[in-house]
């Protein structure tokens, strides 16, 4: 049985969650549709009017916040929280001094020196904010170097922060009462990007690679967070401890390991995007390109630690067939394709005995964003081959091929309304997606492996609780 949420801890609905019925909920990461016992029900009403106070209303928080459907909020903490600053570094003793400047001085900060070229300068800034240094000889990167900080540590929590971080105020205090769970091992702030005001900078503001957006989760491999970076993260020492600490085999990708390997122990890890760190970031294409394309590099290495954890595209096959037929101008098909959505949806919902209002637009917005996700894993992985159909002759062929290549940064653009005009938000997201992908490519090169850029097929159109599902929930 799991462990149910503590005695204290709220819930708070998650913003796509709905109430089909009294008894049904949809929502969460994977899409599911959750079925609420007479004893689930009690323990909801107890849950909707105030914190958990009995095993069954601790038990359904657990599942509501394990499926995505809810999010929790720690009861306030009665000290302050045993914690240790660990910030790794590779020379920039400017960042560090900054980044030191930014730490609240409330706990002891132990500074990784992970092979810097001048020491000496590293020193000098760690010994002038009270820090204490340990010095590595040998670079052996951001893994290798943290997992140095974890055998000088001893409080039960570990902050990382990495030097190119600005972490002003009492982040750490907010994050560390959520560890009144037990099963929660780490749990990550929003990091916010601090670019300058070039062209990459206003790019790099709205489309972060580290800035995992507003949405509170649950991170776990294959829903909607399946990775934060540890740039700033909070952990439990004894289950960093538990499974090993970072890979070092990892230059890149280190972060999204630790993750898995967590939630594969069995513990919890978190994303609160309520509290922020700044991160500095690179100031011109050629820096924020190079970096997008040697994140890439992490996808093989992480396909062969971890199988089936990693699909860049994860078709349903009537919103692809419909898809499809609409690129290549068959709308007979791609009614067709539609309406094998819409039917194979009222099939499952009526033999699960589940309210079939607005299956219709739900099949559209699959539809919507099955294009979406074809073009920008096209994009990502196969441009050279989307560029060379627009060569041959036809309006229709280039429009399709147009559409996959501009609709999702364009549907970005429109989403967002960045500090950049459309069409240099698109010419700089499209760069964006190529460098990934030439990263991607290129380690799967050396690891030898097409994993990470084969899309999956799913022929489960929704995850529905089985009707004689028994327990709290």
């Amino acid at each position: 049985m799991t462990t149910p949420l503590p005695a204290g801890f709220r819930v708070v609905l998650d913003q796509d969650t709905k109430q089909l019925r009294e008894n049904l909920w949809f929502g969460g990461s994977p899409a599911r549709v959750l079925r609420l016992t007479a004893a689930g029900r009690k323990a909801w009403r107890e849950l909707a009017d105030g914190p958990v106070t009995s095993t069954p209303a601790g038990a359904l928080a657990r599942r509501l916040t394990d499926a995505g459907l809810a999010h929790p909020i720690p009861p306030e903490p009665t000290s302050p929280a045993d914690l240790t600053f660990v910030v790794p570094v590779l020379d920039r003793p400017g960042s560090l001094a900054r980044c030191l400047a930014s730490l609240d001085s409330h706990h002891p900060v132990l500074v990784v020196d992970d092979g810097s070229k001048d020491p000496q300068a590293i020193a000098k800034v760690a010994a002038a904010h009270g820090a204490k240094l340990v010095r590595r000889n040998e670079n052996g990167g951001p893994g290798a170097a943290r997992n140095t900080a974890l055998d000088h540590v001893t409080t039960e929590l570990v902050a990382f922060v990495d030097s190119d971080c600005v972490a002003p105020g009492d982040w750490t205090e907010a994050l560390a009462a959520h560890f009144a769970d037990p099963l929660l091992a780490a749990i990550a702030p929003r990091v916010r990007p601090l670019a300058k005001n070039t062209t990459a900078g206003r790019y790099t503001n709205v489309a972060g690679s580290l800035d995992l957006g507003d949405r509170p989760a649950r991170v776990a491999p294959r829903t909607r967070t399946s990775y934060v970076p540890t740039a700033a993260l909070v952990a439990r020492r004894a289950a960093l401890r538990e499974v090993g600490g970072f890979d070092p085999g990892l230059r890149v990708g280190e972060d999204v390991d630790l993750g898995w390997r967590l939630h594969a122990a069995g513990h919890r890890v978190r994303y609160a995007p309520d509290v922020h760190v700044g991160h500095h970031e690179p100031g011109t294409w050629r820096e924020l390109l190079g970096r997008r394309a040697r994140y890439g590099t992490s996808a093989a290495p992480l396909s062969r630690r971890h199988p089936g954890n990693l699909a860049p595209l994860v078709l349903h096959p009537w919103p692809a067939l419909t898809v499809g037929a609409l690129l290549a101008r068959r709308p007979l098909l791609a009614a067709g394709g539609f309406g094998g959505a819409v039917l194979n949806m009222l099939k499952t919902l009526r033999h699960n005995d589940i309210p079939t209002e607005g299956v219709v637009r739900a099949m559209g917005t699959a539809v919507h964003q099955t294009w979406l996700g074809a073009g920008r894993c096209g994009t990502q992985f196969a441009a050279p081959v989307l560029a060379a159909l627009l060569v041959p002759r036809g309006w229709g062929r280039r429009a399709a091929v147009a559409s996959l290549v501009l609709g999702p940064p364009l549907t970005a653009w429109a989403k967002q309304r960045p500090d950049l005009d459309p069409v240099r938000y698109t010419a700089a997201a499209l760069a964006d997606d190529i460098a990934y992908g030439a990263g991607v490519w290129a380690g799967c090169l050396i690891h030898r492996t097409a994993a990470p850029v084969l899309p999956e097929i799913s022929w489960r159109p929704l995850r529905v609780d089985s009707k004689e599902k028994r327990g709290p929930a």
